[in-house]
């Protein structure tokens, strides 16, 4: 069931373009019409302790559309802390949705608390998943000389995405903290990717990857850099990424999650 008295075909017009610091690599904002859907769960697949896929299916998946790599659908789980039960939403990234079989495979970084964990973890094929969106994308040009892809485990599957998309041979940094080794995930991907693994506690998730973003290659040319995480770790990347000289326009930083705080999604910027 769609629930939605709008049409169910998601439309997208641009919204704006970035000019800075030139006309190069023009960063394109679209908006999409909400559509709210009710998929249900096809099957789930373990990827590590501390990933699993959730894969949803059916027509009411018909017309759903992503344009950006760190687009998100909201997600609304029952809340396991309300007698109630009353849906709480939580973001997550659309990881791969197939328009022919009209599956979409939502990844979770599970850590052990909170209503989408819960959830992920006792998923089953036939249970249903109340979502909408995404509402917009953020559409990065394919044509950057190189581009940088940091964060933590909650940034992961934008950052796969965003691998599996990019063309053949371009020149990507990948920097991802995890929690365990065990949680370090395959590259798929044909563009020439230089991994680089962290793994941690959370409270130094910040410290480990503002090393990393300190030493990594930086190709000759325009490169775009991607981070996302929790937000003070990303305030902390956000700098070190432009000690490094990059434009202030080649630099995208999001908090998707926050310390001590719930269903968060800050965009990080001056």
């Amino acid at each position: 069931m769609t629930e939605t008295a709008e049409p169910n075909g998601p439309s997208a017009s641009p919204e704006s373009v970035s000019p800075e610091p030139n006309e190069r690599h023009a960063i394109q904002r679209v908006r999409h019409e909400l559509v709210r859907r009710q998929p249900e769960v096809v099957r789930t697949t373990r990827l590590s302790p501390g990933f699993v896929r959730v894969t949803l299916g059916g027509p009411e998946l018909a017309g759903f559309v992503s344009a950006g790599f760190d687009d998100h659908v909201k997600c609304f789980f029952p809340d396991i802390d309300s007698p109630e039960g009353e849906p709480v939403a939580r973001d997550f990234t659309p990881r791969h949705f197939d328009a022919e079989r009209l599956t979409l495979d939502l990844d979770f970084a599970l850590h052990g608390q909170g209503p989408a964990d819960a959830w992920a973890r006792t998923a089953k094929p036939g249970d249903r998943l109340r979502l909408g969106g995404p509402r917009g994308s953020m559409v990065i040009p394919m044509d950057f000389d190189g581009y940088w892809l940091i964060g933590d485990a909650s940034a992961w599957p934008a950052m796969a995405r965003r691998l599996r998309e990019l063309p053949a041979g371009v020149p990507v940094q990948l920097v991802v903290d995890v929690h365990e080794p065990a949680d370090i995930q395959p590259i798929e991907s044909d563009t020439a990717v230089a991994a680089t693994w962290l793994h941690g506690d959370a409270a130094g998730s910040g410290a480990r990857l503002s090393a990393a973003v300190a030493s990594i290659a930086r190709p000759a040319g325009d490169v775009f850099a991607w981070a996302a995480g929790e937000t003070l770790a990303m305030r902390e990347v956000r700098a070190a990424i432009l000690a490094r000289g990059l434009p202030k326009a080649w630099v995208k930083v999001a908090g998707y999650w926050r310390r001590g705080a719930t269903g968060v999604h800050d965009t990080i910027g001056d």
